[in-house]
């Protein structure tokens, strides 16, 4: 009888081992392990776009003649106002001249018939044509300047100019290409993200640009506007942000690498992806307590390398099982070793 007790008892002691929660013979499970705390996470997106000139001109001609001087160098700097080129002018400088005896000799007729109508010694239509030659007179003047002063092309804007597209002595056309100027900095940067996003990008949020010609480097930059019209081919909007360029090292027409940061949450649970455990179309976790593990559905959001937000189901402060989930089910009995993860 007492021999039958014992195998009895011999029998169901792995089953009530496994009952408790441990493996077959009591043995725990080691697995690596990590207590979740709260952490900054920024939620972004990203886009490619083209790098612009804040401002760009590309200067022609205004008035036909020969190019007689060059004012600059291809591509040095230059400031608002500075001349570039300056055209054959003596034609226009006599019609200046002329213009102006024609303003002296009207401006005196005017000033006689002045006196003379309060004498009564002009008529009222003699005085009215008097005037009115002097403002023609004037008007004619005013024209000849204005053609005379497009004989000198000038800088629009501060910023640099370009390789210039005709030599001293060529003959200028009307409209024909002469240099263009750039401003460099600031840059705008243009780009598209998908229409969903319209009520998270803002004027004001952060970009980090990545560009090909400099590998590693971020520029930073800020988004200045949003166009109004959504792109119904596409179902994006156009994003436009002001990129400083202090340094004059990037150049319109790049190609660019744009992530745009939408929000922060300085109070995120982020924990290693390898830490989730799909079963089905539940994401779990296995939540350590008091050495015994249980599994816990969770809830995730917004991601970075490496890393996943959960956004329900899980506590700060709570510890977590990240490598070792196939030696694992609900009440497992684990010894833990920390986990080789850092959240940076």
């Amino acid at each position: 009888m007492c021999n039958a007790r014992l195998i009895c008892a011999l029998i169901f002691m792995p089953v009530l081992a496994f009952a408790q929660g441990g493996p077959p013979g009591g043995r725990q499970v080691t697995v690596e392990s990590m207590v979740v705390e709260p952490a900054a996470l920024e939620s972004t997106v990203d886009a490619v776009g083209n790098v612009l000139a804040d401002a760009s001109a590309i200067l022609r001609a205004e008035v036909p003649g020969q190019v007689v001087k060059r004012h600059f160098e291809d591509g040095s700097p230059v400031k608002k106002g500075d001349p570039l080129f300056s055209i054959e002018a003596s034609v226009l400088e006599a019609e200046v001249n002329e213009a102006r005896a024609n303003v002296e000799q009207s401006e005196a007729a005017y000033k006689r018939a002045q006196e003379l109508v309060k004498s009564q010694l002009v008529s009222a239509t003699d005085f009215d044509t008097a005037r009115a030659n002097y403002n023609v007179s004037q008007a004619r003047f005013i024209s000849a300047q204005s053609r005379l002063s497009k004989t000198v092309i000038r800088a629009p804007f501060d910023g640099f100019v370009g390789l210039r597209k005709i030599n001293i002595g060529d003959y200028a056309t009307i409209g024909q290409e002469l240099v263009n100027v750039v401003r460099l900095n600031p840059l705008r940067v243009d780009f598209s993200v998908p229409e969903t996003l319209l009520s998270r990008i803002l004027p004001g949020q952060p970009i980090a640009v990545t560009v090909g010609a400099f590998r590693g480097e971020v520029f930073e930059g800020e988004v200045i506007a949003i166009d109004p019209q959504i792109d119904v081919t596409g179902h994006s909007m156009a994003v436009r942000a002001r990129l400083p360029n202090p340094d004059l090292r990037l150049r319109p027409g790049l190609f660019a690498q744009v992530s745009v940061t939408l929000s922060v949450n300085p109070d995120a649970l982020l924990v290693p992806e390898q830490a989730i455990w799909p079963i089905g179309q539940q994401k779990t976790v296995y939540v350590i307590k008091d050495g015994v593990v249980m599994r816990r559905d969770v809830q995730l959001g917004d991601r970075k390398p490496g890393f996943v937000e959960v956004v329900s189901g899980l506590s700060a402060g709570e510890e977590i099982v990240v490598a070792g989930q196939m030696k694992l089910f609900e009440g497992a009995a684990v010894t833990t070793v920390p986990a080789s993860v850092t959240i940076n």
